[in-house]
C-alpha cells in the first residue's frame, strides 16, 4: 500500500498465512516462534486454526482443554486465561470448536475485531505474537489479518501453493480498505523446497518477480524431520536442533528479531 507508515513497537504481530493448506504454515509458526525464543524474545502463539494443528505441535491435546480461543470469541473470556505455557512461549491454544465461533463472529458486530480486541491486555507482556492462521479466507483469517501488523506466507515450491499467494494477496488488499491499513506484507517463507527437481526451482525463482516481495532467505528444504517433531510434541529445533531445516528457521528468526521497531517503514508493500 503506497504511502503507509507504521512503527512497530513492543508485541508486534506477525500473521502466517496460506490457503492452501499443506504448506508448512503450523511448522513455520512454531518453528519461528521457537528461534524467537532461542534469542530472548517473549513470545504468543496464537492457532486460529479450528484443526487445532499448531495446538497439538506443542503438545497439548486439543480435546482435553477446558478453555481455548473458543472462549475468548464466544464467551468473551480474558485472553490471559487462557494462556498454556509450553517450554519456550506461551500459547493461546484451538479446539474444534472454534469452527463454530466463525458462525458465532458472523452475526456480531464489528466482527473482524474480535481477537484485536483481545490482545490489548496482553500485547505489552510480548515481543513477538504469531498467528497461525486457518488454510481459507474466512472470519478467522480475517481477524488474524485486521489484527496483524504484518505477515508472513509460507509457500512451498509448487503449483497450486503459489497460485494461493495471488489470492491472499486480494484478500490482503480487502483488509487494508476496510479493517487494518496499516498491514504490511513481509515477504515469503520458501517451503518444503527440494532444489532437485525443476520444477521447485523455477517456482522458487518466479516467486519474487511475480509477486514483488521479500523472500526471506535461506529457503527451508523438505525433511523428514519436520514430519517426526509434531508427534513428539516439539518444533524441529527442539527435535533436530542441528538439521538443516533447523537452522534455516533460526536464521528466518534472526531476521525477523533484527527488525529495528524504530525505523518506520514506508513505501509500497505489497
Amino acid at each position: 500500500m503506497p504511502g503507509v507508515v507504521r512503527i512497530f513497537g513492543v508485541g508486534r504481530v506477525t500473521a502466517l498465512a496460506n490457503q492452501k493448506g499443506g504448506v508448512a504454515k503450523t511448522t513455520s509458526t512454531l518453528s519461528l516462534g521457537v528461534g524467537l525464543a532461542e534469542l530472548g524474545r517473549r513470545v504468543l502463539l496464537i492457532d486460529l486454526d479450528p484443526q487445532a494443528s499448531l495446538t497439538y505441535s506443542v503438545g497439548l491435546d486439543p480435546d482435553r482443554l477446558d478453555v481455548s480461543l473458543h472462549d475468548v470469541f464466544v464467551r468473551r473470556t480474558p485472553a490471559e486465561n487462557v494462556l498454556q505455557h509450553v517450554r519456550h512461549l506461551d500459547i493461546i491454544p484451538s479446539t474444534i470448536d472454534l469452527a463454530g465461533s466463525e458462525v458465532h463472529l458472523l452475526t456480531r458486530t464489528g466482527r473482524e475485531h474480535a481477537l484485536k480486541r483481545a490482545l490489548t491486555g496482553i500485547r505489552e507482556n510480548y515481543d513477538n505474537i504469531l498467528l497461525d492462521l486457518p488454510p481459507s479466507l474466512g472470519v478467522l483469517t480475517i481477524n488474524g489479518l485486521t489484527a496483524a501488523d504484518d505477515l508472513l506466507i509460507p509457500v512451498a515450491c509448487e503449483t497450486l501453493s503459489h497460485r494461493g499467494v495471488g489470492q491472499l494477496l486480494e484478500t490482503v488488499d480487502d483488509v487494508r480498505a476496510f479493517a487494518n491499513p496499516h498491514l504490511i506484507v513481509r515477504g515469503i517463507i520458501v517451503t518444503l523446497f527440494d532444489d532437485r527437481t525443476r520444477h521447485a526451482r523455477e517456482i522458487y525463482e518466479d516467486l519474487p518477480t511475480r509477486y514483488g516481495l521479500p523472500v526471506l532467505s535461506p529457503p527451508v528444504r523438505k525433511s523428514i524431520r519436520f514430519a517426526e517433531a509434531p508427534s513428539l510434541g516439539q518444533s524441529v529445533l527442539d527435535h533436530s536442533p542441528t538439521s538443516a531445516g533447523a537452522e534455516a528457521y533460526r536464521q528466518i528468526a534472526r531476521q525477523i528479531a533484527a527488525f529495528d521497531p524504530d525505523i518506520e517503514l514506508k513505501g509500497n508493500n505489497g
